[in-house]
Order: C-alpha cells, then sequence, then structure tokens
C-alpha cells in the first residue's frame, strides 16, 4: 500500500526529507506517499541548486549503504557533475586518484580523532554556502599532528615537535630526511606570524585550491604514517 499515516512517514523515506532536511510540520506530511513525493519534487523546482545535494548528502549520510553510496557516485560522473560523495560530503573533488587517496584515509577508524580532523576540514572546504577555507587547512594539518602525537604518546606536540621526535618513537617509523625537511617548511609557513593559524585583522586571501592542496597532502602523509606503522 502506498498509504502512509503521518507518523509513520515522518520516520521513514520521504517523511524523512520532510521532518529532518526541511523542517516542515509532521502533521502536514501527506497522507499518500506519492503525495509527499509532489510536495518534495516541486520544492526541488524552487529551490537553489546546493539545498538538492543538502537532501542528497544527508540521504547517503542517514543509508551509510556503500553501494547505493557508490551508485550515486556513478551518477554524478555520468552527468558530469562537479561533484562526488566522499567521506560523508559532497565535495568538489573528482579527480579519481584524490579520491581513492581520502577514501583510504576515511576507510580505516584506528585513529579517529585524525578521522574526525580530515572529516572537519572536507566538511569546511566544500561547505556549499559559506566555504571556510582557514579553517579547513588548520583541520587538515590538526589531522597530522594528532597522528604525530599518538605515534609519539606526546598529546601536546606540535607537527614540527613530532617529526623530530618520531623515530625514537620505538614505533618503526623512518621518515626521509628531505621529506621531514619539507614538511617541517610547510609546517613552518602555516604557523609563522603572519601565517594562516594565527589570529589576523584581515583573512588571508586563500581559495578552495589552497584548501585542497593542504587537505591532499595531509592526507597523503597521514596514509604514508600508517602504511610505516
Amino acid at each position: 500500500s502506498t498509504t502512509r499515516n503521518p507518523v509513520y512517514s515522518s520516520f521513514f523515506g520521504e517523511g524523512i526529507v520532510w521532518t529532518e532536511i526541511f523542517k516542515w510540520p509532521a502533521h502536514k506530511i501527506p497522507s499518500s506517499r506519492s503525495g509527499t513525493q509532489s510536495s518534495i519534487f516541486e520544492h526541488f523546482q524552487k529551490c537553489e541548486w546546493y539545498e538538492v545535494f543538502d537532501v542528497v548528502e544527508f540521504v547517503l549520510n542517514y543509508d551509510e549503504r556503500k553501494p547505493l553510496q557508490d551508485a550515486m557516485n556513478e551518477v554524478l560522473a555520468k552527468e558530469l557533475s562537479g561533484y562526488r560523495f566522499i567521506g560523508g560530503v559532497i565535495t568538489e573533488i573528482v579527480d579519481k586518484r584524490e579520491i581513492e587517496m581520502l577514501e583510504e584515509a576515511f576507510s580505516r577508524d584506528d585513529f579517529p580523532s585524525v578521522t574526525t580532523h580530515l572529516t572537519r576540514a572536507l566538511e569546511l572546504m566544500s561547505d556549499r554556502q559559506n566555504p571556510d577555507y582557514r579553517n579547513s587547512i588548520k583541520e587538515s594539518i590538526s589531522a597530522v599532528e594528532s597522528f604525530i602525537q599518538i605515534i609519539t604518546g606526546n598529546p601536546q606536540a606540535t607537527l614540527g615537535q613530532g617529526l623530530k621526535k618520531i623515530e625514537k618513537s620505538g614505533k618503526g617509523v623512518k621518515i626521509h630526511t628531505a621529506l621531514k625537511s619539507a614538511l617541517s617548511q610547510l609546517y613552518g609557513y602555516t604557523s609563522n606570524e603572519n601565517g594562516i593559524r594565527h589570529a589576523m585583522l584581515d583573512e588571508p586571501n586563500l581559495s578552495v585550491d589552497d584548501a585542497r592542496f593542504f587537505l591532499m597532502v595531509c592526507t597523503s602523509f597521514i596514509n604514508y604514517l600508517k602504511s610505516k606503522l
């Protein structure tokens, strides 16, 4: 039967979209599923483009079935959309190698604090209404710091300090001197007196490309460290 009472509809299918995303009154949910679908479809014809992605993102996170998420990404690719669903977020990252890199970082939850920082970095960068590139970069750096704190056993270590002590951690992690130097310099860029991680009177001139670069570099380094452990 396609007939549903409002209570049932408010917890399943279209009713979830009705009450949880649009915040429409539950008592106004149509008695039939087709009526609910028609109301939602009409809303989609008038809403902003990013509101459609908000619904897609919510539904994919609510359902959490990997085949459904893969199917949605296939549709987005087929329609030449500049967005993909990665790590619980609809994001502009569409490069296959970058997607695989992020999925690898999110696939294991051995280090939840690290995953939390990376997820937040992706969310801030991908916010379709108010992207926050400055704080996205901070979260990306914080993800690496968090991982190094875990490896070294020092919850107060900064990335710069941790890189110097990581090989003495007893975890068998060895990093080439050139790579360590490059990462230290990158960290220094974000930590000097005019850097991103310090309060400034004027916001730095940052773009999605800057945030994406830091997210990819930090994610790649985290995956690299995981492979060394």
